[in-house]
C-alpha cells in the first residue's frame, strides 16, 4: 500500500478527524489519494501504527494544539 493511501486511510478512520484536508498540486497527486477512500485499515495495522507512535504522543511540539479531550481513551479510534 502506498504511504499516501495509508496516511489518508488512517486520517479518514480517526474519530477526531472530521475531514482530511489534501493539497495536491497535480491531477496525478489528487488521483493518488482516491484509493484511500475505499481502504479499510485492519485493527492489526492500526495496532502496529500505535506501536510506532502511541496515541496521544506528539512528536512535533507544534502539533500539541489539541486539548486533552480529543486524546482521551474514550475519543480514540476504538
Amino acid at each position: 500500500m502506498p504511504l499516501i493511501e495509508l496516511a489518508m486511510a488512517f486520517a479518514i478512520r480517526h474519530p477526531g478527524v472530521t475531514s482530511p484536508i489534501v493539497g495536491p498540486r497535480t491531477m496525478e497527486q489528487f488521483e493518488s489519494y482516491l484509493p484511500a477512500v475505499d481502504r479499510v485499515l485492519s485493527d492489526d495495522v492500526l495496532d502496529r501504527i500505535d506501536e510506532i507512535v502511541a496515541p496521544g504522543v506528539a512528536i512535533n511540539r507544534d502539533d500539541e494544539s489539541y486539548g486533552a479531550a480529543e486524546l482521551a481513551a474514550s475519543a480514540r479510534r476504538r
